[in-house]
């Protein structure tokens, strides 16, 4: 592997960085994460994050073989520009020109890339897509978040916003309230916290599911919960996790008769343990069932709809490769 040129991701989150050295026929060199405690200030945090850069470069091997660093971050964001605007979740971050800081710090390339849009490169380099030229990568988390690959290029869009169709408004008139003004919006309904809400609301008429019973317990109710309840037969937590896949394939409707990918790939924490659960199987095959009954008939037989494969690992893969796509 000597010589062979190597890129650097990162993958920067709330409470925790993921970073990797990738090299360029894809092989992954090493990985480490450092926790990101906020509170202690920006400076403080922008030094950890050095850190974890430096340690992975030095456990990977020569310096020199490295061609540049990925950086994905979450919120409003200037790509070209290389600015965070408003990470929602890195309080102390607003304006920073981060690209920049990172480049001058170690006199190498650097890019700033959205996280979701990260991680879905990640897929179409190295995961699921590698044979797609195209796909739209749906991770459901405590939102829904969304990234876009046409022609093998991350779409970002005029004002570096495009793939943000978890916000796409599913239902206009009585539509959930939002905290950023977007009523009734796909995330509202298929997210994580949507989830939860719509199944504290049906507790209310459900005395008899397994799930008032953990409430009356006094346990949280969290999407794992849920997703037990449904495991061990508990027909009304299967019923919300169905009804989530239905609120998936609407979104997807609409972004397939938008862009026509060639695929549509779902991640994220909120995947049921994907296909290796039966409830995960059966989840992938009612959003797949929605989108027959709505979507055009050539888009809903030819479009593949599948998991993605790269796990947490996505977003600091996905990160290295678009430093190594704005160098080819």
């Amino acid at each position: 592997m000597s010589g062979e040129q190597r890129y650097v991701g990162v993958d920067i989150g709330g409470s925790s960085v993921k970073a990797g050295v990738v090299t360029e026929s894809g092989q992954v060199l090493t990985r480490s994460t450092t926790a990101m405690e906020f509170e202690h200030g920006r400076d403080a945090m922008l030094e950890r994050l050095y850190g974890l850069i430096e340690e992975i470069i030095a456990e990977s091997g020569s310096e020199s073989d490295v061609g540049g660093i990925g950086l994905a971050a979450p919120g409003t964001m200037d790509i070209p520009g290389g600015i965070i605007f408003h990470p929602f979740n890195l309080p102390g971050w607003e304006n920073l020109p981060l690209r920049d800081l990172v480049a001058e710090r170690f006199g190498l390339p650097a890019i700033l890339q959205n996280d979701a849009n990260a991680a879905a490169f990640g897929e179409y380099w190295l995961g699921a897509a590698r044979e797609a030229d195209s796909l739209m990568f749906w991770t459901l988390g405590t939102g829904v978040g969304g990234g876009i690959v046409l022609n093998g290029r991350v779409w970002e869009g005029a004002h570096s916003h495009a793939g943000e169709c978890g916000h796409m408004i599913i239902q206009q008139e009585g539509g959930l309230p939002s905290e950023f003004g977007i009523h009734g919006s796909l995330e509202l309904y298929a997210g994580a916290r949507g989830l939860v809400r719509r199944c504290l609301e049906a507790l209310e008429s459900s005395p008899d599911s397994l799930l008032k019973s953990r409430q009356n317990e006094g346990q949280t109710i969290t999407p794992l919960v849920i997703a037990e309840a449904a495991k061990a037969g508990d027909t009304l937590a299967d019923e919300l996790i169905m009804e989530t896949a239905r609120y998936l394939a609407v979104g997807t409707v609409n972004v397939m008769h938008i862009l026509n990918p060639a695929m549509v790939l779902i991640g994220g924490a909120m995947t049921f343990d994907q296909n290796e659960s039966e409830l995960g199987r059966r989840f992938l095959q009612r959003l797949k069932d929605e989108v027959h009954e709505r979507a055009f008939p050539i888009l809903a037989e030819r479009t593949v709809i599948d998991y993605a494969t790269l796990g947490g690992d996505a977003g600091f893969i996905g990160a290295a490769g678009c430093a190594r796509a704005a160098r080819l």
